[in-house]
């Protein structure tokens, strides 16, 4: 797993501007990517992120850097609680839904639509998503309700990412672009 991959697909919550990230890793040996997942989180722990994977397939893991501090923060509110719950988890901790996504995910070839919360999208535009709305506008989500505050955080999103594969690219290692949070 490259470092330059890990910073391009993930430079937002790297920065601790976003709960987490979502992403594929193609591996050859599994137990050299679960090796290599140990690595980054010897450097990530200590910061308070976490990278863990979700889904294996035949060569690629999904997988999941996230802040559990601000993933807690995230479930905790009343419309994202009430979605999950709708969708079967039990929101007695964050890591009780983190599990619960696992299973899902592992269940089924589709992602299920609550990952969003999971991800720093907007629990009312996941709920717009979940009811077929139209959405006003599309970037990192789609957008049904506040569609000027979503393109101000796609655009830091955006130049995050910029900025943080010039300074990778400049020679800055992972463990000092990442936030301590």
């Amino acid at each position: 797993m490259s470092e330059e991959n890990v910073v391009r697909l993930c430079a937002p919550t790297l920065a601790g501007i976003k709960t987490g990230s979502l992403f594929p890793c193609p591996y050859e040996n599994r137990e050299t990517l679960l090796m290599e997942i140990r690595q980054y989180n010897q450097v990530l722990v200590p910061k308070g992120l976490c990278l863990l994977p979700l889904r294996f397939t035949d060569k690629s893991a999904l997988l999941y850097l996230y802040r559990p501090r601000d993933l807690e923060r995230d479930l905790q509110d009343q419309l994202a609680a009430e979605i999950l719950r709708h969708a079967g988890y039990v929101c007695g901790s964050s890591e009780q839904c983190l599990m619960k996504l696992i299973e899902r995910l592992r269940a089924y070839d589709e992602f299920p639509h609550e990952i969003g919360l999971f991800l720093s999208y907007p629990p009312e535009d996941v709920k717009g998503f979940l009811e077929h709305k139209p959405c006003k506008c599309v970037g990192c989500w789609k957008v049904y309700e506040n569609e000027e505050a979503a393109k101000k955080i796609f655009a830091k999103y955006k130049a995050c990412t910029r900025v943080y594969c010039r300074q990778l690219a400049s020679g800055i290692d992972i463990e000092r672009l990442t936030v301590a949070g």
